[in-house]
């Protein structure tokens, strides 16, 4: 049994990638209500928006006037997307409380319909400008840099993609870097379309360090459309070492998508709350307070006015000791009535109970 485990960081989506798919109406002062409970919480590592253009992403229209409000917290690092100029020098004018990537990066998309969906860009604009970030590190004298693929596992325009094809186009990206002397030492696999499946993220990242052994970040962004991400990620923390760090990207209550993608909200992410229970099965503690993640869930559900998809914010964490469920708690069936762990015994009062005799008292 695996006993050593690689480092987890956790980055939250919330506000950027799960909120982008909702419509308009999400207020600047209920994403702070929620980012303050993520951090209270425990989460250190949040998305807060995107400086894209809001014509595109309606709900990250705000994002520059939640930033103006955001305060430093000790700890905690507030990033936020930009996919051109203007919205970087925004990002830079922001820092701090806005944290910046320590290394620059090179990201190749394999798709070209999703390219042009998603940017507005064809693979040939993509070809002419996708090495302008290593002369750049080279002028700032970068000694380490990231490479990225989008959609290399699948889209839902081109289909599946090989792992030799994946591996092509990172060995592109680590060859530029190093010919200008820069080592790198992440790697960011984004699956926007959720073709990401167990076995091929396993034997990808299994490749990856065999070919590559200067990367030791492992960055997943992955999509939960099919069902497979937590499954994806497991296998992940299952073959990476205790000397590698997976970066992990959630969101509460499984929310999240491309607008372009093609599935709209049925897309989701990994739950936070429910890939904080599976660390917490593995003996992995992050400092992460779950039933404050729970709340944080129950209160976004509140806001979008639909249910979530995390199952532990339907059914509760696995109850500890001194939190066990009584013998005789009656027949459960709703979802309303599986909320029995954080409301309290009112929400199946008058079912049926079972034929359990509570104990008689001691020397009785």
């Amino acid at each position: 049994m695996k006993t050593a485990w690689p480092k987890v960081l956790i980055t939250d989506e919330t506000l950027r990638d799960g909120l982008q798919i909702e419509r308009e109406g999400v207020t600047v002062d209920e994403k702070l209500e929620i980012l303050r409970m993520l951090v209270d919480a425990g989460i250190r590592r949040l998305v807060v928006g995107a400086f894209v253009n809001p014509k595109w992403s309606p709900q990250m229209g705000d994002t520059l006037r939640l930033v103006e409000r955001l305060r430093p917290v000790p700890g905690v690092e507030f990033f936020a997307l930009a996919l051109n100029e203007r919205g970087r020098e925004d990002r830079k004018r922001h820092a701090p409380p806005l944290s910046l990537e320590p290394l620059p990066a090179t990201h190749l998309h394999m798709c070209e319909t999703f390219l042009q969906r998603n940017t507005n860009q064809t693979m040939e604009g993509q070809e002419r400008i996708w090495r302008t970030p290593v002369e750049k590190g080279r002028a700032a004298g970068a000694t380490q840099a990231a490479v990225g693929l989008s959609a290399g596992w699948g889209s839902n325009w081109s289909g599946k993609f090989t792992q030799a094809a994946r591996l092509d186009a990172l060995q592109r990206q680590v060859d530029a870097w190093n010919g200008a002397g820069i080592e790198v030492k992440r790697v960011d696999l984004a699956d926007p379309m959720a073709w990401n499946t167990p076995l091929e993220v396993a034997c990808d990242l299994e490749a990856i360090k065999r070919r590559f052994p200067s990367i030791d970040v492992f960055h997943l962004h992955l999509h939960n459309a099919r069902g497979m991400a937590m499954l994806s990620m497991y296998e992940a923390l299952k073959l990476l070492e205790a000397s590698d760090t997976l970066v992990a990207d959630t969101a509460l209550g499984g929310i999240g998508g491309c607008p372009y993608c093609g599935n709209g909200q049925a897309t989701g992410m990994i739950p936070t709350e429910d890939f904080v229970q599976l660390l917490q099965t593995l003996g992995m503690d992050l400092g992460v307070d779950l039933d404050r993640l729970v709340e944080a869930s129950v209160r976004l559900s509140e806001i979008l006015g639909r249910p979530l998809h995390s199952q532990v914010a339907r059914n509760g964490p696995l109850p500890a000791a001194g939190r066990l469920y009584s013998p005789d708690v009656p027949v459960v069936y709703t979802f309303h009535e599986a909320q029995h762990f954080r409301l309290g015994p009112s929400v199946y009062e008058g079912n049926a109970r079972p034929w359990i005799k509570p104990a008689a008292p001691a020397g009785k």
